[in-house]
C-alpha cells in the first residue's frame, strides 16, 4: 500500500485526513483527523529513522550499516528533527560526570577506543 499524499496535487496545500474505513467490518468514519508529524518527512528521512530505531540509536552501528560517516549520519539526524518540527541540539546538556570522562580516557589510552570514540563520548554523543 502507498503512503497517502499530505499535499494537494491542485493548489499545493497540506491535505487532512477525512474519512477513515476499517476492511474488516466495513466500517466507516469520518471527520477531520491530523496525519501526524511523520507525515512531513520524506521517504529519505522515514528509511532513515527505521534504521535509527532497527540500530537502537546507536550512530556507530549506524555507520556501519549505512557505510556513512559520523558527521554525514548527525547532519541527516538533524535534518530528521528539524522536519519533526524541534531544533536538534536545543535541551542538550554538555556535562559527562568525572567517572565517564576518566572512563573514556583510561580506554583511549589503552587503545580500546579511537579518538574519534572519546571525543564523542566526552561531548555526550555515545556511551
Amino acid at each position: 500500500m502507498r503512503p497517502a499524499p499530505t499535499i494537494c496535487p491542485i493548489c499545493q496545500s497540506e491535505l487532512e485526513v477525512a474519512r477513515l474505513h476499517c476492511t474488516s467490518c466495513d466500517t466507516s468514519i469520518e471527520g477531520h483527523f491530523a496525519m501526524g508529524q511523520f507525515s512531513n518527512l520524506t521517504p529519505d528521512q522515514l528509511e532513515f529513522v527505521f534504521t535509527f530505531v532497527r540500530c537502537e540509536g546507536k550512530i556507530n552501528r549506524m555507520e556501519q550499516e549505512l557505510n556513512l560517516s559520523y558527521p554525514t549520519i548527525r547532519n541527516r539526524l538533524h535534518e530528521v528533527i528539524r522536519a519533526l518540527g524541534y531544533e536538534p541540539g536545543k535541551d542538550d546538556s554538555l556535562e559527562i560526570d568525572a567517572e565517564k570522562r576518566s572512563s573514556a580516557i583510561a580506554d583511549l589510552e589503552a587503545g580500546r577506543i579511537t579518538a574519534d570514540q572519546a571525543m564523542r563520548i566526552l561531548r555526550g554523543e555515545e556511551e
